[in-house]
């Protein structure tokens, strides 16, 4: 983790061991209330430290849950493609890491020939543990 920590600021260090914690997707002021402790207490310095966090692809967010997760795959170099799987049933989030999938939305089109350079999908489910 120290290796993977390098080059953050102070606040972005403390949020990403927040976020690196915890087994569930946070919210924000989630987020915020954990790290009132370790000096960060207005709002907009989480959401700085969430923002470069997403950006440099420490961490994604879960549009449907309006929630950060830590990426858990060594392999993700892509902050803006993203896919994960959510279970109905529990809640439980995986990031899908998918070189089959990768590779046909890196090439995807739409029928005008719109080519996408980013994605952040969700696909919903239950989850083996929930059936």
């Amino acid at each position: 983790m120290a290796q993977k920590q390098q080059n953050l600021s102070k606040n972005q260090k403390i949020v990403l061991d927040i976020i690196e914690k915890s087994v569930q997707p946070m919210k924000a002021y989630s987020i915020l209330f954990n790290v009132q402790k370790k000096g960060l207490k207005a709002p907009p310095q989480v959401y700085r430290a969430l923002d470069k966090l997403v950006e440099i692809g420490k961490i994604h967010k879960i549009e449907s849950r309006n929630a950060f997760i830590a990426c858990r795959n060594s392999a993700c170099t892509i902050a803006n493609a993203t896919a994960f799987s959510i279970c109905e049933s529990c809640e439980d989030v995986k990031e899908i890491s998918s070189s089959k999938l990768s590779k046909y939305l890196s090439n995807f089109q739409d029928k005008e020939g719109m080519k996408y350079n980013k994605y952040n999908l969700e696909f919903f489910g239950i989850c083996k543990k929930c059936k």
